[in-house]
């Protein structure tokens, strides 16, 4: 054993990331695997013991990689409010309730298992008092609470996370007995581990006669949730909203769970949480839901969350009782903050009114000098974030035209690296690219590539706005060319021609000392002044360069929207016809 090269092994790992640390092919690593009598596949995690055996066998000593510098490696990845939890005393710490959030496929029973477990597992009594819609609810089993987060859906999960809250503890995955893994529930799977939250899967409908729950959980084991039955990690409940069979088996299914995460707060400590929702009410005003994470909320308060401020007028509980005080893990509805707040936005307490409203007004100021789109991570920055230590791996959702397409890329793409940038794929499935795949790169810091598809429309609106990068290709190896040159700061930038308006030439005017002018209706988008113009007939491209002048009436103005009339020239352009097309476009960077 003394000449053999240690190699320091978590408590759990992959099977891939197993392979990374010995340098070998992890077609190599399974097959010693299977040689053992453990078949797993590549994304599949395995103990210490297990990996330390594989290990050995090739060559290597392992040795158990001490829990100090697994937590040093985590902490860069946590959110914010776990980083502040992380700065409390260890001896101010208690266990808290575990929050829970239930995602799926949009018809498998989400809704009808959180009304069955909201309204049979409160405390005695209450059942009948729950006379109010809330965001978030607790229930209690077995003399232990939990906060469930009634969000409606996957999506707006994301969206939260994408703003840093990550409010959520656990994630139950409910799938359908007599429906199986759906490209919704896969999506949803895919948000869940993105924000490293842990899974449990409740298998829904089991009172069909159509219930197939070994389809199902073969279904779950090609997904990478193998039933902890089958030797795997993932916990599967069989459960029926219907009958209410297996809600207890849930229930305690989270809360083992739970166990295994550090779920801890300080009452006593500094006091801030998560905006669950907002809305406002003709006679109330501004309610909003929040879920205290750390500390303890008190009416009379002074509270900031985003650009809205105010003092804590009122409190009440999921119930709707009037409350003085919540701590951490207890969803309340709140009244006294000045506008709506924003869903994910975390929420802190201050020491007075003023200081909040100077916070928001700084903030303010802030968003208006970083006007414009969010930037976000592209190709050709991700060397420079690297080298500046804001990136450990250039984060990837990966969508291609077909399956016979998406393979070799996600594979290729799998061994390419540099020194210790690689490349993490989130998502690789087929068909165009979507919202919510531009949702989950928000969230994620990733990067969309798309092979032989486009974004639709709304994916364009949600990418321009939330700065996502998005790049499509028709041929595999450019594809797979520009990620190895990302990886290694060579990829050079790339610009194309952004079309932001249409105009219809309907006449012409001649103008003294301008010469011809063309008169027009802005059919799509908007005209601009400081823009480039292709002039086209027909088919044609009769001109392009810059705009020359662009007139409302006799006014010059610096851009004429879709459905008003104006007068273009265009430098260079004698010769107009009615018919002709004007189409304005700037140029942008693409990577």
């Amino acid at each position: 054993m003394a000449d053999k090269k240690q190699i320091e092994i978590p408590s759990f790992l992959t099977v891939r990331e197993l392979a990374e640390l010995l340098e070998a092919s992890p077609i190599d690593v399974i097959k010693e695997l299977m040689s053992n009598g453990i078949i797993a596949n590549i994304n599949q995690q395995i103990d210490f013991e297990t990996a330390a055996i594989v290990a050995g066998e090739m060559g290597f000593e392992g040795v158990f990689l001490a829990a100090e510098a697994v937590e040093e490696e985590e902490a860069q990845e946590l959110p914010e409010w776990r980083q502040i939890i992380q700065q409390e005393q260890e001896e101010n710490l208690v266990r808290r309730a575990p929050v829970v959030t239930m995602l799926g496929h949009v018809d498998h029973g989400k809704t009808s298992l959180l009304d069955v477990i909201r309204h049979t597992e409160v405390q005695p009594g209450e059942a009948g008092g729950i006379t109010q819609h809330m965001g978030a609810y607790q229930i209690v089993h077995e003399g232990q609470e939990v906060t469930f987060l009634d969000t409606p859906g996957h999506e707006a999960f994301t969206a939260m996370r994408a703003r840093g809250a990550r409010a959520t503890d656990v994630a139950v995955l409910v799938v359908a007995a007599d429906d199986g893994v759906m490209p919704q529930t896969r999506e949803a799977l895919d948000h869940a581990r993105a924000a490293g939250v842990p899974v449990v899967v409740a298998l829904n409908k089991m009172d069909r006669d159509t219930a197939n729950p070994e389809l199902v959980k073969q279904q779950l084991s090609d997904i990478d949730l193998t039933p902890d039955e089958w030797g795997g990690n993932t916990m599967v409940i069989p459960a029926s909203a219907k009958t209410e069979e297996g809600l207890d088996d849930l229930l305690e299914a989270i809360l083992l769970v739970a166990e295994d995460t550090d779920i801890r707060a300080n009452p006593q400590g500094r006091t801030f949480g998560t905006v669950i929702e907002g809305r406002l009410e003709r006679t109330k005003g501004v309610v909003s839901t929040l879920l205290v994470q750390n500390g303890t909320l008190r009416v009379g308060q002074a509270v900031v969350s985003g650009t809205v401020c105010g003092k804590i007028r009122a409190m009440s509980d999921y119930r709707g009782t009037r409350i003085e005080q919540a701590g951490p893990s207890v969803p309340v509805q709140v009244m006294g903050l000045s506008g709506v707040p924003t869903a994910g936005d975390l929420f802190e307490v201050v020491p007075d009114d003023k200081q909040g409203r100077a916070i928001v007004e700084q903030r303010q100021r802030d968003i208006e000098q970083a006007a414009g789109p969010r930037k976000g991570y592209s190709l050709d920055d991700i060397f420079a974030r690297f080298e500046a230590g804001e990136a450990k791996s250039l984060n990837l959702i990966v969508k291609a035209d077909v399956q016979g397409s998406l393979e070799p890329i996600v594979s290729s793409l799998e061994n390419l690296s540099y020194d210790e940038l690689k490349v993490n794929i989130l998502r690789a499935d087929t068909g165009n690219i979507t919202d919510s795949d531009v949702m989950l790169a928000s969230a994620s810091d990733a990067v969309v590539i798309g092979f032989c598809v486009e974004p639709d429309g709304a994916a364009r609106k949600t990418a321009e706005v939330s700065g996502v990068s998005i790049h499509t290709y028709d041929i595999i190896y450019k594809l797979i060319e520009d990620v190895d040159k990302a990886l290694k700061g060579m990829l050079e930038p790339e610009y194309a021609d952004v079309v932001i308006g249409k105009a219809e030439v309907r006449a012409i005017f001649r103008v003294r000392r301008a010469g011809p002018v063309a008169g027009c209706y802005v059919q799509e988008g908007e005209a601009r002044r400081n823009a480039q113009a292709r002039l086209l007939r027909g088919d044609n491209v009769v001109s392009d360069g810059p705009v020359g002048s662009l007139k409302r009436f006799k006014e010059d103005v610096l851009e004429v929207r879709e459905g008003f009339e104006c007068g273009v020239g265009l430098e260079g352009v004698e010769d107009y016809q009615e018919g002709d097309i004007i189409e304005f476009y700037v140029v942008e960077r693409v990577n």
